[in-house]
């Protein structure tokens, strides 16, 4: 074979394996407690499941999931219990739930002793909901900063706190997830503002059951280097969201962040959870913002 004709077969040899490997993962589909059909894994995005946060789309539940389905993406985010099921019955997953509807779910949290009762009430009746849909990760917050109240006693409090449903979240396989937030820009007063304190309560608490919800828009604002800090902390992240920053809209090459490349640093991490897009679409059809951010995170 003369050099040419080597170099021809090469080549082609390599466009052949490329192809391959650019095949979209498909996990088999299972069933949940309740006997609902579960979603398959990755379906044309690669190595990380993509869901979508509900309030980025005012566009029905239905109608969403059909569409988010066939651009696809795996799962919903951001839901209440009475949506859980109309979700599931199109065969896509609830990412994350709620554990409860108030209007100060965010201030209202785990660092602040008085909340405890409430919390874990809260809590230790939606686990049992969670379980028997197969919703696998609830939402919950630090919350806001209170008189008397600094960094390190509130990392204890919440340490404090969330022990007492540690346990039972364990014992249904469900994950408790504290979203970090940003204090700077979006939620004045917001204690759970830095990478560290979150980590020091999933390290205080040691269960593969209390974890970060790492919100890459949020960090990013109050810290950059996110994927460096991804990369360390790893271990005590359950979820992630995403969002363009500045303005908190699609994430493109009109923000800051290469999240193509924040996608590529974590899906190297061998993570398994899920990456849910939660930014307000500035496309005219909210539906091309979706899509691109889908398409920017399919790695």
């Amino acid at each position: 074979m003369t050099d040419i004709g080597r170099r021809t077969m090469l080549g082609r040899l390599a466009a052949a394996a490329a192809v391959a490997g650019a095949a979209p993962l498909i996990a088999t589909a299972g069933t949940t407690a309740a006997g609902k059909a579960t979603p398959p894994g990755p379906v044309g995005g690669g190595r990380l499941k993509q869901s979508l946060s509900r309030w980025t789309s005012k566009a029905p539940l239905p109608e969403l999931c059909t569409r988010l389905k066939a651009l696809g993406f795996v799962g919903v985010d951001l839901l209440y219990a009475d949506e859980w099921s109309v979700v599931q019955d199109h065969g896509m997953a609830v990412s994350m739930g709620y554990p409860a509807k108030r209007d100060n779910f965010i201030e209202f949290g785990f660092n602040d002793p008085a909340n405890h009762a409430q919390l874990i009430k809260e809590i230790e009746t939606t686990i049992p909901l969670a379980k028997r849909a197969g919703v696998k990760s609830i939402i919950t917050m630090f919350g806001n900063r209170k008189d008397g109240i600094d960094d390190q006693r509130a990392i204890a409090n919440c340490i404090e706190g969330l022990s007492k449903v540690a346990p039972l979240a364990a014992e249904n396989g469900i994950t408790l997830c504290l979203e970090l937030l940003n204090s700077k820009v979006d939620h004045h007063g917001y204690q759970g503002d830095h990478t560290a304190f979150g980590v020091a309560v999933t390290k205080g608490l040691n269960s593969p059951n209390v974890k970060l919800l790492y919100d890459i828009y949020h960090m990013q604002i109050m810290e950059g280097d996110v994927i460096r800090t991804i990369r360390d902390n790893i271990q005590w992240i359950g979820h992630f969201h995403t969002g363009g920053v500045p303005g908190r809209h699609d994430i493109n090459g009109t923000q800051e962040l290469n999240y193509h490349a924040v996608a590529q640093a974590i899906a190297d991490l061998n993570y398994q959870g899920y990456i849910a897009h939660e930014f307000s679409p500035s496309r005219p059809d909210p539906f091309e913002s979706f899509a691109e951010a889908f398409k920017i995170c399919t790695v």
